[in-house]
Order: structure tokens, then sequence, then C-alpha cells
């Protein structure tokens, strides 16, 4: 279909883009609705991920009250890159990580989200030693 009532619009292309957006170098629309299987959030998996860090940056940490706050920081960093790296294409990843004092007390965490059952997800892994605990949730949300 070609269009000459307006000089400036382009001819229209079979898949719906005219051709002018195909040529401008801009990200096309995908419309994908649902991950793809093998990228979807798979908790099992990123728990593991979360696992690994805790166990190589947390093994001979001490709790020490001016340091937390870097350390939380870097962990919260280090897992968000490291789930990037695990190729759950759009997917936006929340990391939040908690780091307390162990003292033999008890800590209540809750979440609440409004998302979408079918696509996204969550996990957590709790670390601890004898000066420490540490809590760390993931959240995967895939991005329509």
């Amino acid at each position: 279909m070609t269009t000459s009532a307006h000089p400036s619009l382009s001819r229209s292309l079979g898949d719906g883009l005219l051709d002018t957006e195909k040529n401008s170098g801009e990200a096309e629309n995908t419309y994908i609705l649902r991950p793809i299987f093998q990228q979807r959030f798979r908790p099992s998996v990123v728990k593991d991920c979360i696992h690994t860090v805790l166990k190589e940056e947390l093994a001979n940490a001490e709790y020490i009250p001016e340091e937390m706050s870097q350390l939380t920081k870097h962990l919260s960093e280090n897992i968000k890159d490291k789930l990037k790296e695990m190729g759950f294409d759009r997917y936006k990843m929340v990391v939040q990580v908690v780091i307390g004092e162990q003292r033999g007390e008890g800590v209540f965490m809750a979440a609440r989200c409004f998302w979408d059952a079918d696509t996204d997800n969550y996990t957590y892994d709790v670390f601890m030693n004898d000066s420490l605990f540490c809590v760390v949730a993931a959240f995967g949300c895939f991005y329509y």
C-alpha cells in the first residue's frame, strides 16, 4: 500500500511497520507476552546462584556495623549481575539483601507483590555463621 495523501508518509510493509521505522535503527516491538520456556525465571537455579555467592563472600565474614551497608550493596549488585548473566531475557531483577548480627534472636520477614503468577517468581536463601545472618530475596518480573 502506498500513501499519496501526505508526502511524509512512507510505504507500509507487510509486517505492519512503516518503511521508515525499519530503517531508523530503533528497536522493534516483539509483542512477546510470555517468556520462552528456556528463559523463564527458575527459582531453584537462582537459589543455587545466590547460595554460591553467599558462601564465597560471607564464609569468613564478621558482623561489623560500620561495614554492613557497603557489604549489602556489594552483595546485591554481585547477585544481580550474576542473574543477568544467566539469560533471563526481558526480566526485571530485584535483589534484596538483609544482614544482621547473630544473637540467637528470631527475625521474621514478609513480602507482598501484585504480579503475573504465570511469568513472575521469586526465591530466597539464608546464610548464617557465628557472627551474622544474611537473607537474600530475588524477584524476577517479566517485562511485557
